[in-house]
């Protein structure tokens, strides 16, 4: 308990699985929690199941649009001072399909949200952590990020697109004791992919079979990784990219 202690915390899609239960590891360990997401009435929600543990602060968001994402930095400087944490984490899937099938708007939104959003918060929590002199940025990317894989190439695309901006800042931003990380899950038994086993029309335990660990993650694993990662104990890491997969990347 208390790893994280004294931190400010910012989570965007943090109204979602891998981000409410992140945020209850980040507040159980002592931080003070910034939540953003897109639709309102799920980060009140969220806001009234976390509150016993801490102070939680929400922000209303479209992550692909410069005003809001400079908003929700604003505000967390406002309402805490400070942002030592930056969980970069709201993502969509996009549509599934052939990549020759794929709309040009499809594509678009998926870009907008996963490549646009994650740029927008770098361009806006790097300034503020730079003139900390300290802080620990998380990306979400995917194990689509590193491979690919057929019928979500939107997705695929967007997800390599974060391995290279994790890149880029962490070498940007080291000399301010900067640290930026990317992490890469599996599978997750969340919405994302109850989305996407409908849309490739198949089993959960169909595709867990792909898996070496033979399941699919839970949040509380992308969790576990987050937060070590956002602490202390992770000050000589950045620029690297952490899978958690449960074995995919041997294969």
């Amino acid at each position: 308990m208390g790893r994280l202690s004294g931190k400010v915390a910012l989570i965007t899609g943090g109204a979602g699985g891998i981000g409410k239960v992140t945020a209850e590891r980040f507040l159980k360990e002592g931080a003070q929690v910034v939540l953003v997401d897109l639709v309102d009435e799920s980060l009140q929600k969220a806001k009234e199941e976390l509150n016993s543990l801490g102070e939680v602060l929400t922000v209303q968001a479209d992550v692909s649009k410069e005003s809001d994402v400079e908003n929700y930095v604003n505000k967390a400087v406002e309402h805490f001072g400070k942002i030592d944490v930056f969980f970069n984490n709201a993502g969509i899937e996009g549509k599934v399909a052939p990549l020759v099938d794929q709309k040009v708007e499809d594509f678009d939104k998926v870009i907008s949200v996963n490549v646009r959003g994650v740029f927008l918060g770098l361009k806006y929590v790097l300034p503020v952590m730079t003139k900390q002199g300290h802080g620990s940025v998380i990306n979400t990317s995917s194990v689509a990020g590193l491979n690919g894989s057929p019928g979500v190439s939107p997705y695929i695309a967007s997800k390599h697109a974060v391995v290279g901006l994790t890149k880029a800042a962490a070498i940007e931003a080291a000399e301010a004791n900067v640290r930026v990380n990317s992490i890469h899950p599996s599978p997750v038994n969340t919405r994302m992919m109850r989305s996407l086993e409908e849309g490739l029309n198949v089993e959960q335990e169909t595709l867990a079979q792909s898996i070496p660990l033979g399941r699919y993650g839970e949040s509380s694993d992308i969790a576990n990784l987050v937060l070590f990662l956002a602490s202390d104990e992770s000050s000589f890491i950045t620029g690297v990219q952490y899978r958690v997969d449960g074995g995919m990347g041997a294969l």
